[in-house]
């Protein structure tokens, strides 16, 4: 993990490999580029030109763009880094904490192999300077576990390696010994390992990450952090009835578990829980994917993975609301015992399902874990989930979707969501939909409508919310796992997404911002 501190210094005097500065679009088509605040001293350095040579470099100050040159003579760095970050703010504005944390992940990625950045972006208040700890530690992020052994052991002997994420991040510009500073960069740090162990949990082969290993980590990290946990194998599952998890992993060889993590504060007065889909591997089971949709079902587990890192990140930050994560975890397999089309399911809550689609098997482990989790009556429930291809179709790769029981409740989470800086959308649940799952044999279908497919998963699940449970339903099928080029502060594979949405509504829930 990238090592991240506040500091003091002068841009000019700081020993680093570079010196990163913001640099952004005039206004008007004549506006040209602008140095952001934060990076005067450098600026002074190059006599108040450092604009004018950008731009005969090609910069534009757009989001994303990187510009590397020379630093001036005097400097203790040998490089300035700028790093556009799109429009300048209209007067009496300030750049947004997105576009501060997708610039600082974007320095971060394009200094990887180097050992010390200094980042003089803007820093006007506190969440400014956490905005871009987060950034930073996010666009570092970097998967090598599987890859590269022998060069990395070449590497470390030749004392340097060229793949290895900026091992450290000077924030000039910051107040070190101011309460809210030091906060804010602690915020930071707590939730972007958290966020980055859910990519690895994400990004980590199949074979190496079975519901009985996913159940381990949790066990651990549990452990570590002061969290109670109990883990449900294939035995208490059959015992409890939880027919949608069994009858979802009873094909594959490796068996399911049901994973409870409970974070309690005793000052806390609301108490939120939090449920993931855990499927390691979705093949499809009998309804098998067809070629070229299944290299990537590795991460049909992000939401386990976000519901667990939220958890422990809520830990870390000892927030005062009692939050609970449950992890419906299974493998999707086909084989002489799967569960077969046609076949009905008595599930935990008491209600029988006719599999239709036995590669609509996410529902099948979340309504079991959402009726497990209303016993225990907690003021919200939000489940997350890679749930429908459908999702991807309305919303494209970078939004997931948002549907609830509860309108108000469901703005909330838009609105936390967009705060945070991760897109999402409010869906509608039409009761004209809900007709399409009725069976001649169970309660309900597995699948109804093919319109609306994401719509009918939503309403599916809102069959198991206890009476009187506001809940929403994230459906992250979408941003969960990103197979193009790095952008911001994503990188390539697993992203963590709705990890910052959930501890977001948790440190609201705590304020008593949310009722």
């Amino acid at each position: 993990m990238t090592a991240l501190t506040l500091s003091t210094a002068a841009a000019t005097g700081l020993r680093a490999d570079a010196i990163v500065v913001g640099v952004a679009k005039g206004a008007g088509s004549k506006g040209g580029l602008v140095v952001a605040p934060g990076a005067e001293a450098v600026d002074k350095a190059y006599d108040g030109k450092l604009a004018s040579v950008l731009e005969t470099l090609g910069a534009s100050g757009g989001e994303g763009e990187v510009t590397k040159l020379p630093a001036p003579s005097g400097f203790k760095a040998p490089v300035v880094v700028a790093v556009g970050l799109g429009e300048v703010p209209e007067k009496d504005e300030t750049y947004g904490t997105d576009a501060l944390r997708r610039a600082a992940g974007v320095a971060a990625r394009a200094l990887t192999g180097s050992k010390k950045a200094a980042f003089a972006l803007p820093v006007e208040a506190a969440e400014d300077a956490g905005a871009l700890a987060e950034g930073a530690l996010l666009g570092a992020y970097s998967f090598d576990a599987y890859k590269g052994q022998a060069d990395a052991k070449a590497a470390k002997k030749n004392g340097k390696d060229a793949k290895a994420p900026l091992a450290e991040v000077a924030l000039l510009g910051g107040k070190p010994r101011d309460k809210a500073y030091k906060a804010a960069v602690e915020r930071a740090v707590a939730v972007a390992e958290e966020l980055n162990r859910a990519r690895d949990l994400v990004n980590t082969p199949p074979n190496d990450l079975s519901p009985e290993a996913f159940a381990a980590v949790a066990q651990a990290a549990a452990k570590e952090h002061g969290i109670k946990v109990q883990v449900l194998d294939e035995k208490a599952l059959t015992k409890g009835g939880y027919g949608g998890i069994l009858g979802v992993g009873v094909g594959s060889d490796a068996p399911p578990r049901l994973v409870k993590l409970s974070y309690t504060s005793s000052k806390a007065k609301k108490h939120l829980a939090f449920v993931g889909k855990g499927i390691t591997y979705d093949s499809g089971g009998i309804s098998l994917k067809p070629a070229g949709h299944n290299e990537t079902m590795k991460c049909d587990m992000a939401g386990a993975a976000a519901v667990f890192a939220a958890v422990v990140a809520a830990a870390r930050l000892g927030l005062e609301v009692n939050v609970t994560g449950w992890l419906a975890l299974a493998e999707n397999m086909p084989s002489g015992s799967a569960t077969r089309p046609g076949d009905v399911l008595r599930m935990y809550s008491g209600k029988t399902v006719e599999v239709l689609n036995t590669d609509a098997e996410g529902r099948l482990v979340l309504a079991d874990a959402i009726a497990k989790a209303s016993e225990d009556q907690p003021d919200a429930i939000v489940d997350v989930a890679t749930l429908t291809g459908a999702m991807m179709v309305a919303l494209g790769n970078r939004t997931f979707g948002i549907m609830s029981n509860d309108d108000a409740f469901r703005t909330s989470v838009h609105e936390i969501a967009e705060e945070v800086g991760e897109p999402s959308w409010p869906m509608p649940l039409p009761t004209d939909l809900r007709k399409g799952m009725d069976s001649p044999t169970a309660d309900i279908a597995n699948m109804g409508e093919r319109m609306g497919g994401g719509l009918v998963a939503g309403l599916f699940l809102k069959e198991f919310v206890g009476e009187g449970i506001t809940w929403a339903h994230l459906d992250i099928a979408g941003p969960a796992f990103h197979e193009g080029a790095p952008f911001g502060y994503t990188p390539k594979g697993g992203t963590g997404t709705a990890v910052r949405t959930l501890v977001r509504l948790a440190e609201h829930t705590a304020a008593g911002d949310l009722g």
